[in-house]
């Protein structure tokens, strides 16, 4: 398979659904100049509680928070690596224009390649 997946898990309040949605399009707009194939970002719909560990509990989400679930398809992790630099240093991405609307200290996030892909 030729492409890199970036992944995501992080809580946000559940009030700041409508703008988590505009910053995530904002966000994703940025990603998608620098080589970025696809976005996909996934409200909570059915995230249970775990006894041992789960969604919840990884990103210590609080009962008026909701957890997201996103992946980012790059076309290699050379693509993302030589992105990820220019996408931090764009002013369209400083806290300062673009706030987060979560804490992203708890957002949960790796790179993977894909072994099955039906």
């Amino acid at each position: 398979m030729s492409y890199y997946v970036q992944g995501f898990v992080l809580a946000v309040p559940t009030a700041n659904k409508d703008t988590f949605i505009k910053h995530a399009k904002e966000a994703a707009e940025i990603f998608k100049e620098y080589g970025v194939l696809k976005c996909v970002e996934c409200w909570g719909d059915d995230v249970p509680d775990g006894e041992v560990t789960s969604f919840p509990m990884a990103v210590k989400a609080k009962p008026d928070e909701t957890v997201v679930f996103s992946w980012y398809i790059w076309p290699s992790k050379a693509a993302l690596d030589a992105a990820m630099p220019k996408i931090m240093e764009d002013p369209r991405m400083d806290p300062a224009n673009n706030p987060m609307p979560f804490d992203g200290k708890r957002m949960i996030y790796g790179g993977f390649v894909p072994v099955v892909d039906l």
